[in-house]
């Protein structure tokens, strides 16, 4: 739902690429998602990672991985559909990735941040935001 207040968010086109290759990544280190393991998660999750919940706590890197390492069940992947992704270039190899993400019972507002790395794309910081 779009308000008056909202910022207008649109990635660069020449950031297109990079904005479908990081909506592919932030699937895989996300332990609501159907398709993240433990083995992507440790590729992808640069060491100073942390996050703020949606429940408003901080969490670690490590808290994070133990929450994906305690799955007991894999979410049905009808549990998660996100829209609205918007790719914006911070600094030096640093990008912002937005998008509302839509799961039973609550609609959250995403933003992680992705440092690209001679190794490859690492996010670094994520953060959730219920909206309703």
């Amino acid at each position: 739902m779009h308000h008056g207040h909202d910022p207008d968010l649109v990635t660069p086109i020449h950031l297109h690429a990079q904005l479908r290759t990081l909506t592919r990544l932030e699937h895989l280190y996300h332990a609501a998602h159907p398709d993240a393991t433990l083995a992507d998660f440790d590729r992808l999750v640069a060491p100073e990672f942390w996050e703020i919940g949606a429940s408003g706590r901080r969490y670690s890197r490590a808290f994070a991985r133990q929450v994906l390492a305690n799955r007991t069940t894999v979410p049905p992947p009808e549990s998660w559909h996100d829209d609205a992704h918007v790719l914006t270039p911070l600094g030096d190899a640093l990008y912002q990735l937005t998008y509302t993400l839509i799961q039973p019972g609550r609609t959250t507002l995403r933003a992680s941040l992705w440092r690209d790395t001679p190794d490859g794309w690492q996010v670094v910081f994520h953060q959730g935001t219920v909206c309703r």
